[in-house]
């Protein structure tokens, strides 16, 4: 699904902007739980395999977010950090830019 496809304009975004605005209306929480779901299954949408892999990025960015931020762990705060930028950046490369280097290689 693309931004400008008529499934997103007049399907997708409607009703996911409608919902967050009636769910954000009683809970913040569940209006932002909504347009995390709806972000997923925009992702999904285009390739359902890598839903996996953006779950699995949330969490470990979710855990290395607790581990800076955690009290007990404020001497590796910085190697935490880099760390996971790092890995951060080696899974773009890996993912997004790999077909790029092997077509320019050729």
């Amino acid at each position: 699904m693309l931004f400008n496809s008529y499934e997103f304009i007049f399907l997708y975004f409607p009703i996911v902007l409608l919902g967050f605005f009636l769910i954000g209306k009683y809970s913040y929480r569940f209006g932002a739980l909504w347009l995390a779901a709806a972000s997923l299954f925009f992702y999904g949408w285009w390739n359902p395999k890598f839903v996996t892999l953006l779950l699995g990025s949330i969490f470990f960015n979710f855990a290395a977010g607790y581990l800076i931020g955690h009290k007990t762990f404020a001497a590796k705060q910085k190697i935490i950090f880099f760390i996971s930028i790092a890995i951060n950046l080696i899974l773009l490369g890996v993912f997004k830019y790999t077909n790029f280097f092997i077509a320019t290689a050729n």
